[in-house]
């Protein structure tokens, strides 16, 4: 079975077969290719995201979606391969296009990264800080961020997404 996802403008989102995901009709990636001596180091960045996306995968309290997102945008510098092989990827293709197409974060990352913050934050005001000093910068910190994450979407709003089904 197959979808085809259409923007509210009519625009031609991606085609999608079960949770594989073609990139073929969906290069609208706005960053510039990298300077060539700069490619292999990108390259190497993004690995690095992804294998630290990987590890959060299935550690708790580290994120996985901004290791991915900061692969897709080192990718898209340096290897449409590579670039094209995040998206279609099984388990992180969804959570990297989902971010890239509608700017959501999945209900659990929020939970997972606003208690994780207010864990660490507790963890210093009642065993490492002598003084306010140090969790009142990270109060600063991490507010907004928790702020920020709060305030995108979870899902796709249906007025984004129109999904007609196609039969093989």
């Amino acid at each position: 079975m197959k979808f085809i996802e259409y923007g509210e403008n009519g625009s031609h989102i991606a085609i999608m077969s079960e949770n594989k995901i073609n990139l073929e009709h969906m290069d609208r990636c706005p960053v510039p290719e990298a300077k060539p001596w700069l490619r292999p180091v990108l390259i190497f960045f993004g690995w690095f995201c992804v294998a630290l996306g990987a590890i959060g995968a299935i550690t708790p309290g580290i994120p996985t979606t901004v290791f991915l997102i900061m692969a897709a945008w080192a990718f898209a510098r340096s290897s449409k391969r590579f670039h094209g092989w995040l998206y279609g990827h099984k388990y992180f293709g969804p959570v990297v296009s989902n971010w890239d197409n509608h700017r959501i974060i999945p209900k659990k990352a929020k939970i997972m990264a606003v208690s994780m913050m207010s864990l660490s934050l507790a963890v210093v005001v009642l065993f490492i800080a002598k003084t306010w000093m140090l969790p009142l910068i990270m109060a600063g910190v991490m507010l907004p961020a928790a702020i920020y994450i709060l305030t995108r979407a979870s899902e796709i709003p249906e007025a984004e997404l129109v999904r007609i089904r196609v039969r093989d």
